[in-house]
């Protein structure tokens, strides 16, 4: 595969959904890139995920995904890592394995806006073009004035001229909770790994014993 322009989309992909999937090749079209690694974060340094399947699962996840979808690559390299995954320890490694390569980083759109505060920023900046798609008209000003702002700072920023499809993983892990239809949602393979996994179900309410029983 030719890999002179490489971006990493990173998420807990809890569950990978038809959103990402969306938001990849959009960037794919726009940037012409050959590949979009699906780099799992193993714990999330911005956010705190309770109901966070496991590592094995999410992974398992993205590869269906990736075997439904060409252009993306699971990669596990933030899960073999311990601790909190830094988005500028994971570009220094992905530059380390594609020397040659052309990196570029996706992140959401609020996320994008908080990169400042991320470490190491100015490493982040030398390693790749950081990307973000708008929600919608009013998103897409804000993120074109920020990337200016992160210009004038030297980075490089690409805001898309595309809005991916607005899907939540949190309303996937609520449908699938109640064992709802996830068609349209996630591939056909994720959706059918999800319930057959039971993920995101509520476990059962252990069935009350007799203390004479035990």
């Amino acid at each position: 595969m030719d890999d002179r322009r490489i971006a990493i989309l990173g998420g807990t992909f809890n569950p990978v959904h038809n959103g990402h999937i969306a938001l990849a090749k959009g960037f794919a079209a726009l940037l012409g890139l050959q590949r979009v690694l699906l780099m799992i974060t193993n714990v999330p340094p911005h956010k705190r995920a309770p109901d966070l399947a496991s590592a094995q699962d999410r992974l398992a996840m993205c590869r269906l995904a990736e075997s439904e979808e060409p252009l993306l690559s699971a990669c596990d390299l933030e899960l073999r890592r311990p601790g909190k995954s830094y988005t500028w320890e994971t570009l220094t490694q992905v530059r380390e394995r594609f020397p040659s390569a052309e990196l570029y980083f996706i992140t959401g759109a609020d996320m994008f806006l908080t990169l400042e505060q991320w470490k190491h920023p100015e490493r982040i900046f030398s390693l790749c073009t950081v990307c973000a798609a708008p929600r919608g008209e009013d998103s897409a000003a804000e993120l074109r004035k920020y990337a200016a702002h992160l210009q004038a700072r030297g980075a490089r920023a690409v805001v898309a001229d595309f809005v991916p499809p607005n899907i939540s993983s949190t309303q996937i892990r609520v449908l699938a909770a109640e064992r709802k239809n996830l068609h349209g949602w996630v591939p056909e393979s994720v959706e059918q790994y999800i319930l057959q996994r039971g993920l995101y179900c509520p476990t059962a309410p252990q069935e009350k014993r007799n203390p004479d029983d035990l």
